[in-house]
C-alpha cells in the first residue's frame, strides 16, 4: 500500500475520530472552566481575602526600563490555573464516576431469558399434552 493510502485507512479509524471529538469537546470544555474560575469562583474568593486579585501576584525580578518590559514571576497567573486544573480534574472524574455507576447498573440488571425456539414450544406443547393423558 503506499503511504497515502495507509494515512486515509489510519485516520479514518473510528478511534481516531472519536479522539478528534473528544479534543474538541475538551478544549471547549477548558474554555467553560475557565471562564468559571476566573468569572464567578475567583472574585468571591479574593473578595473574602480582602479584595485580593490573584493574577496581581507577581514577583517583579528586574523593574522596566524604556526598552524593555519588567521580568516578572506571576505566581498568581499560576495559583489561578491551579484551581483551573483541579475544577476540571473534579469535573472528570464526576463524569468518569457516573458512567461507571450506570456500567455497574446495567450489568446488575438481570438478562432477558432468551425466548424459547420454535423447537422448544413444540416440545414443551408435547410434553404437555403427555402430561394431560
Amino acid at each position: 500500500m503506499s503511504l497515502i493510502a495507509d494515512f486515509k485507512k489510519f485516520a479514518m479509524r473510528g478511534n481516531v475520530l472519536d479522539l478528534a471529538v473528544a479534543v474538541v469537546i475538551g478544549a471547549a470544555f477548558g474554555r467553560v472552566v475557565t471562564s468559571f474560575v476566573n468569572d464567578v469562583l475567583m472574585p468571591p474568593i479574593g473578595l473574602m481575602l480582602g479584595g485580593v486579585d490573584f493574577t496581581e501576584f507577581i514577583i517583579t525580578l528586574k523593574g522596566a526600563t524604556e526598552e524593555a518590559a519588567a521580568v516578572t514571576v506571576n505566581y498568581g497567573a499560576f495559583i489561578q490555573q491551579i484551581v483551573d486544573f483541579t475544577i476540571v480534574a473534579i469535573a472528570i472524574f464526576m463524569v468518569i464516576k457516573s458512567f461507571e455507576h450506570m456500567k455497574k447498573q446495567e450489568e446488575l440488571k438481570p438478562a432477558a431469558s432468551p425466548k424459547p425456539s420454535a423447537e422448544e414450544n413444540l416440545l414443551a406443547e408435547i410434553r404437555d399434552l403427555l402430561k394431560e393423558k
